[in-house]
């Protein structure tokens, strides 16, 4: 696999998988909520930094989504513009980096676990009912010309994402 190959994000991305993905994200979410394991933080970042950066490539929960339970639900996949959820992606990679350094380097106790926990939310809400937050804040970017057309050809009806 080239470098190039390997930093890449799919494009369109199988909207199954993506919401499969953020199931894991909230469990693992509530779990380093629930048990105030910090090492979980940089576990989070990893995950998130490791999607935005290649998609599933490097990511462990996205190889076990992508390889393993999406192919064996049998479900038919449905496509979503990839751009979107690359942002989507980063935003929870700087939410949970975030997270992870004040409480790993800086020995913040609170705020760290209020950052998860909106990431637990939006992560939720894309996993029960497929409402990607990040992907409506890509939107609104978009609509008001933040981002250029260019980004996401796919994205010019930046409202039904």
């Amino acid at each position: 696999m080239s470098v190039r190959a390997l930093f890449s994000f799919p494009n369109p991305v199988n909207e199954v998988s993506a919401r499969l993905v953020a199931a894991g994200v909230v469990v693992l979410a509530v779990v380093t909520l629930a048990t105030r394991q910090e090492w979980l933080l940089a576990v989070l970042a990893y995950g998130f930094v490791a999607r935005v950066a290649t998609g599933p490539t490097l990511s462990p929960l996205g190889q076990l989504v992508t390889r393993v339970v999406t192919p064996r639900l049998g479900l038919e996949p449905r496509y979503a513009p990839g751009p979107p959820k690359r942002f989507a992606q980063a935003v929870g990679a700087a939410f949970s980096a975030t997270a992870a350094v004040l409480a790993l380097g800086l020995g913040y106790d609170t705020t760290p676990y209020l950052l998860i926990g909106v990431v637990a939310v939006f992560a939720f809400l894309e996993a029960a009912v497929g409402l990607c937050v990040g992907c409506k804040v890509f939107a609104l970017l978009m609509r008001t010309g933040i981002l250029p057309e260019s980004v996401c050809r796919e994205c010019t009806n930046v409202w039904g994402v």
